[in-house]
């Protein structure tokens, strides 16, 4: 527990003289595509889950103006894997992920600013029911809900790092329904 604590506060000490040290940048690119990958771990205490993710975000729009005074949506698409301590033999399991979460951010001072902020709600599938050794779920289906703080930088404002608290659960479809909770620190480029 204390090594992932001090991988975690290096991550994000890391991140943050990232976001600090660089410049502004000319224009943000919410309206194009990008591409992510993210990492983090369960922090509500026990036997600690660890997931990696690859994903691409989409931006969308029915009007097609894909920015407005700051706020804009995207499809967050994701491949993940989750690892954690086994229940029966006392190993680590791995857990396959896939899913769609639909994202809306708010880039601050009406988008003139680089920090923004996201929040999203969507839906995943597992390959097995995730069964750790503390707090297993009943289903491989999962609802998600994601808040994030982040900053964009670079010449076009195409990198992002940004810190995401994310929740699962499958909303009391079936019992037990504990959820987990994870932090995860992710960069993105947009093309």
């Amino acid at each position: 527990m204390t090594s992932k604590f001090s991988v975690a506060c290096a991550s994000l000490g890391t991140s943050l003289l990232l976001l600090l040290g660089a410049g502004p940048a000319a224009a943000f690119g919410d309206a194009t595509p990008g591409f992510y990958v993210e990492g983090g771990s369960t922090f509500q205490g026990g036997a600690d889950a660890d997931a990696w993710a690859a994903g691409a975000v989409l931006p969308w729009s029915p009007s097609g103006d894909y920015t407005v005074d700051g706020r804009s949506f995207a499809w967050d698409l994701f491949a993940s894997q989750w690892r954690s301590p086994e229940r029966l033999d006392g190993g680590r399991r791995n857990y396959a992920q896939i899913g769609v979460i639909a994202t809306w951010r708010y880039r601050f001072d009406a988008g003139r600013s680089p920090w923004f902020a996201d929040a999203g709600i969507g839906g995943t599938v597992m390959n097995h029911i995730y069964r750790p050794t503390e707090r297993p779920f009943s289903s491989t289906f999962q609802f998600t809900e994601v808040l994030g703080l982040g900053r964009s930088f670079g010449q076009r404002g195409e990198h992002e790092v940004s810190m995401r608290v994310q929740h699962f659960s499958n909303a009391g479809i079936k019992k037990p329904n504990p959820g987990a909770n994870f932090v995860r620190l992710r960069y993105l480029y947009r093309f």
